[in-house]
């Protein structure tokens, strides 16, 4: 299923790219796939067969599968990073990471768990701990994404924040991949409109 999980969203992304949509796909890994020796080789194989570029594909590990084999977790990143794969470390703040072996991973984005968003504004403790990681990862030079976003008032604070990436219902619940080409346009019509762009 993963397998296939990756091969269709790579060539749906590559199917928007052809339509003039530079949009870049994150897909899951679970603990299986990222056990396998040649995890590595059938991801690139994928990318070549739907002609997506390999800046367009983001890979999530979990923060519990990414400490599980830590010499091995470190050479399938960095294999993936200088083949152009973008990592990010999905669920972050959930698991028993080392801070000491965070900083030696390949990684280009934090996903906080939506556990920690799902109270704000008003939870203290959910709020110290995303500015935490928000300012860990600043000093790491790591993109941020907060997952379950589901409020304006969410939304605005981890904006304020300095959040990068914002995901959750506020923003759209799942769609068909058909149904992307549209929903993109609406929302850069509706960006250009605020920005007095016709």
């Amino acid at each position: 299923i993963g397998q296939w999980v990756l091969r269709t969203a790579c060539r749906d992304a590559a199917g928007w790219l052809r339509d003039g949509l530079d949009l870049w796909v994150a897909v899951n890994l679970s603990p299986l796939q990222f056990k396998d020796a040649n995890l590595v080789e059938s991801v690139m194989a994928v990318l070549t067969q739907t002609g997506l570029p390999a800046r367009l594909l983001e890979l999530e590990v979990t923060e519990s599968t990414a400490m599980e084999d830590t010499a091995a977790t470190l050479a399938t990143l960095k294999a993936f990073k200088d083949h152009g794969v973008e990592i990010a470390m999905d669920d972050f703040g959930t698991g028993y990471s080392s801070l000491s072996y965070l900083t030696r991973m390949p990684l280009s984005k934090l996903k906080i768990d939506q556990s920690f968003v799902i109270g704000l504004p008003d939870d203290r403790e959910n709020l110290a701990i995303v500015r935490a990681i928000l300012a860990m990862a600043g000093n790491l030079n790591l993109s941020i994404t907060a997952e379950g976003v589901e409020t304006l008032a969410q939304a605005r604070l981890l904006s304020e924040m300095g959040c990068n990436l914002l995901q959750g219902y506020h923003f759209s619940k799942p769609v068909v991949a058909a149904a992307v080409t549209a929903l993109v346009s609406t929302e850069q019509r509706s960006k250009a409109s605020l920005l007095g762009v016709n």
